[in-house]
């Protein structure tokens, strides 16, 4: 395996400046984020679909450092948003302009029912209410669009679109994904962002045991539970990520929610399941400058990644 990193906790930084920061850190692989609920910082999509000229300074700046883009980022919620498809249709498109093979995303939550506007995410099976909610969900709104989306997909080149297990998304788990991927195929599988389903309650390594050949892509990502609050309250937590004094859970640097014995585990077990592709490092510590946090993290996961 080889480390890339999703450079966004890096966005106060000029893209060359970000270029050379990477570089010295000595990572040589990216996943960037064109939009959605990333601003994007270090791209520009509509400059990069429309030009010619734009898109080769673009990648002669990365090859200048010896950098690969290894994949494209548009993580947002296009079964609700026609802003967030419209995105998500753009970046397949500079997938096929670029020849970039990997598409990191959500799966995109429906809202509850025709007309409503807001996305419902159900996460329990009583009210009765929630089951037809989610038979709308699925049948009526993700599996025609994803059947739709696959085809886009296909057709710009794309082999391979890495679905991230976040909460409030229809597919956060590797039961939800093989739901999907029934439906619509091997071209989805999922990104396993660890530090998710942490805070789930779930177990990665074993998600990766379940996952198999549907493992696409790794987030190299930690969170913590904060005993001191989940012992009275449970995971569950509305407050917003800048009250990490207060909150549940948090997202953290790697090694500062699991020790590296955790990590190494997990990159053994991916490998046995066949996985030797990259982990993109995504730095969300919100208690540490973001050049520390990166640096932090990307010592605990080259100690941790076995080549």
């Amino acid at each position: 395996m080889k480390l890339s990193y999703i450079p966004d906790s890096l966005g106060y930084m000029p893209f060359e400046t970000m270029l050379d920061t990477v570089k010295e850190l000595g990572i040589h692989a990216l996943e960037i984020q064109t939009g959605n609920w990333s601003k994007a910082p270090h791209l520009n999509l509509d400059e990069l679909v429309s030009s010619n000229i734009a898109r080769d300074k673009y990648m002669e700046a990365l090859k200048k450092r010896n950098i690969e883009l290894i994949a494209l980022n548009c993580s947002g919620n296009p079964l609700a948003y026609q802003k967030d498809m419209e995105v998500t249709r753009k970046t397949f498109q500079l997938a096929n302009l670029l020849g970039i093979k990997k598409i990191v995303m959500m799966s995109g939550l429906p809202a509850g029912c025709k007309g409503d506007k807001t996305p419902v995410w159900v996460t329990t099976s009583w009210p009765p209410e929630t089951q037809e909610v989610l038979r709308y969900q699925w049948e009526e709104v993700a599996i025609p669009v994803w059947h739709q989306l696959v085809k886009e997909a296909k057709n710009c080149g794309i082999e391979k679109i890495a679905l991230e297990n976040h909460g409030y998304q229809l597919v956060y788990n590797p039961e939800t994904l093989f739901q999907l991927r029934k439906e619509v195929g091997n071209m989805i599988g999922m990104n396993m962002d660890p530090g998710h389903l942490f805070w789930m309650g779930g177990d990665p390594i074993e998600a990766v045991r379940e996952l198999g050949d549907a493992l696409y892509h790794i987030h190299g990502k930690d969170s913590r539970l904060e005993r001191r609050r989940i012992g009275s309250n449970g995971v569950l937590d509305t407050k917003t990520i800048d009250l990490y004094r207060l909150r549940s859970w948090n997202y953290v640097a790697v090694g500062c929610g699991h020790d590296l014995q955790w990590w190494k585990e997990f990159f053994s077990v991916c490998r046995m399941e066949g996985y030797n592709d990259y982990v993109s490092l995504e730095m969300e510590d919100m208690t540490m400058d973001p050049l520390e946090g990166v640096k932090v993290s990307v010592e605990a996961l080259k100690q941790s990644i076995s080549k």
